[in-house]
């Protein structure tokens, strides 16, 4: 179960690292900020428009095998990060990193489920999900203090060295898993056809990871921008918002088993609020740390409800399920950091949380208008 957690804590963290180094990899690479956010969007469309075919293409190779290669990609795609000479270097390492950043979201929570006794499965899910809010507690603002200290490169050089170190734990503690329910690429993408609450969920997925995402992936800038906040400050706010996710996880994990559709409007409404209160009164550090902390929670308990939505629309064949949600969530975060960036860039860094707000309230809006019944959770 760590060395599954931990797997998901170094594909989060190498995923959005550049969320709190847009600043530094801009001036560094010569490119703009909005050209730099296409690093989170290179691996996330990756991530999201591989994995279905990926998946369903490995569906009787072992898990654990699978779960190692996919470490290994990723250890030797951080070092050619960190030593890169040119941009277009690192967006297609980060390409293809994707790849296996997408397939890891699609088969994690599985493994982690069946390598406990059937009563616990609900539990392991919770607990792996937890490695969201440690990377987000930890990891990014870990890396931007790494880089205030040595550089972004060196942030990924000691992440391409974490990465090789959860490939030898799972290797070593992780026991042989085949596969299991696993489908082919047609009976994948006719899930959603034949199972409409499935088709539901995922299209909120679509709303709220392009509202999120969109709005955090430039958090950095707008902090820069709105208060000329250092780079101690901003480290700060990550952990700050870190945190909330925490304790929205933990309040998440508590309230999905009572009403999966309650936890998703009341995540949604609160995060609509943080994002209110970082336009309103974000120009204070007061300020800034309570919405950044009300959207850490609101995020902490969205994400396990969404996860929760998925498998109870399709218990059968959940990695399959995993699979389209990872695809419509990963995808999302690219187009999340891609428009947020045109906006950045044409527009000015505060109209990426209005677009955040917009598309939020469109998922709060068709979680309550569906599924009027409470659903139980996975």
């Amino acid at each position: 179960m760590a060395a599954i957690t931990a797997s998901l804590f170094i594909f989060l963290t190498t995923e959005l690292m550049p969320i709190g180094l847009l600043t530094p990899l801009s001036a560094s690479l010569g490119v703009s900020v909005g050209s730099v956010g296409l690093m989170v969007t290179a691996q996330g469309l990756a991530a999201g428009l591989g994995v279905p075919f990926i998946v369903a293409w490995t569906r009787r190779v072992n898990r654990r095998r699978l779960l190692t290669t996919l470490l290994a990609v990723l250890a030797v795609g951080n070092l050619i990060t960190s030593i890169a000479p040119n941009y277009p270097l690192i967006l297609g390492t980060r390409l293809i990193m994707g790849f296996a950043s997408g397939v890891f979201w699609a088969i994690g929570v599985s493994m982690a489920m069946r390598i406990v006794p059937a009563k616990h499965a609900n539990r392991a899910a919770a607990v792996v999900m937890s490695g969201i809010s440690i990377a987000t507690v930890v990891g990014i603002p870990l890396g931007t203090l790494l880089e205030s200290a040595g550089g972004w490169r060196t942030t990924f050089l000691i992440w391409a060295g974490l990465s090789a170190l959860v490939f030898l734990a799972v290797a070593v503690t992780i026991p042989s898993l085949p596969s299991a329910n696993a489908v082919s690429v047609r009976e994948v993408f006719e899930l959603p056809v034949r199972n409409v609450p499935l088709r539901l969920v995922l299209v909120m997925v679509v709303f709220f990871v392009l509202g999120h995402f969109g709005a955090y992936t430039f958090v950095r800038p707008y902090l820069e921008d709105s208060t000329s906040a250092t780079v101690g400050f901003i480290t700060v706010v990550l952990i700050v918002f870190g945190t909330g996710g925490a304790i929205g996880n933990f309040i998440g994990g508590q309230t999905v088993n009572k009403s999966l559709r309650g936890s998703f409007i009341v995540g949604g409404l609160i995060m609509i609020a943080a994002l209110v209160m970082l336009l309103t009164i974000g120009t204070y550090d007061f300020g800034v740390i309570a919405a950044m902390i009300l959207w850490g929670l609101a995020f902490g308990v969205v994400q396990l409800s969404q996860i929760n939505m998925t498998l109870s629309a399709a218990p059968e064949t959940f990695e399959a399920a995993m699979s389209l949600n990872t695809m419509a969530y990963n995808t999302c975060i690219a187009l999340g950091a891609l428009i947020g960036g045109l906006f950045t860039d044409h527009v000015g860094v505060t109209s990426v949380v209005w677009f955040g707000i917009v598309l939020v309230a469109l998922a709060v809006i068709l979680r309550a208008s569906t599924g009027r019944r409470t659903t139980p959770a996975i």
